[in-house]
């Protein structure tokens, strides 16, 4: 199978990421271990991607690289229309701030803080931005109702269940209105039934807000709810699955040598 993965043909404008022959080395010489290896990929905007793979195989080094969190050591990335290859931490950490939102398996949540606060404090640390997104209380209130947190936003974290505070994370990576929303596990915590209403909670930001979700999971159910699978082995996009079910997506994992 060809290393680029073409998910849509859509212009770049329609693209909310792509990686370009996109590689990452950690350590030098004799220790090198080669975590990504010339990934080319396009992520269309409005879809829901879930990554794949054995352990190892590199999947959370993409999530990184595709959010800006790690730099590649060859290769280009773009967010959009924004080439991030040659931003330095402090216009990278701004971009994340402000055009991109993360949900991980660990809420992240300041304990101190209410619903309300944890869900708005991205929003009090991007700077020229505050004064007015805070007053957007419209949007505030649709996106807190949107997670089933309309009535509990005055609670703090000790006072909500996991899947709860799972939506609060959830709620706090929508309320910029981020370009793409990226998943690390962000059910690998939960249980069945909770992680079952969180996924759906992810799938309906994707059709009813437009929201772009890139996911990384071990579970062939998580990835069920996406509208493409990626699948890595060795640093490389080896497959790819559209309109997955949890039944083939375990079949392929399952020729991958991941059992799940």
């Amino acid at each position: 199978m060809s290393e680029a993965v073409g998910i849509n043909d859509a212009a770049q404008n329609n693209d909310a990421v792509q990686m370009n022959a996109v590689s990452k080395v950690y350590g030098k010489g004799k220790s090198a271990v080669a975590a990504l290896r010339e990934v080319s990929v396009t992520l269309p905007k409005g879809g829901f991607t879930a990554v794949m793979g054995p352990s190892g195989s590199g999947k959370s080094t993409f999530l990184h690289c595709a959010a800006g969190l790690d730099k590649p050591t060859a290769g280009t990335v773009r967010l959009g229309g924004t080439d991030l290859s040659g931003m330095n931490e402090t216009k990278l950490t701004e971009l994340r701030r402000e055009r991109v939102g993360f949900v991980f398996q660990a809420f992240n949540l300041v304990p101190s803080l209410t619903v309300e606060q944890n869900v708005t404090l991205p929003l009090r640390l991007a700077r020229g931005r505050t004064d007015r997104a805070l007053t957007d209380r419209a949007w505030l209130n649709e996106t807190l109702e949107r997670v089933g947190l309309g009535g509990r936003t005055t609670h703090r974290p000790a006072e909500l269940s996991g899947g709860q505070q799972q939506r609060v994370a959830i709620a706090r990576a929508l309320i910029t209105k981020p370009e793409v929303v990226f998943g690390d596990e962000p059910t690998g915590a939960l249980d069945t039934m909770t992680a079952r209403d969180v996924l759906t909670l992810l799938r309906e930001t994707v059709d009813t807000l437009g929201q772009t979700v890139v996911m990384v999971t071990h579970d062939p159910v998580a990835a069920s709810y996406a509208d493409t699978v990626l699948f890595l082995a060795d640093g490389r996009i080896v497959d790819s699955l559209s309109a997955p079910t949890a039944t083939a997506v375990a079949e392929r994992m399952t020729r991958l040598g991941a059992y799940v």
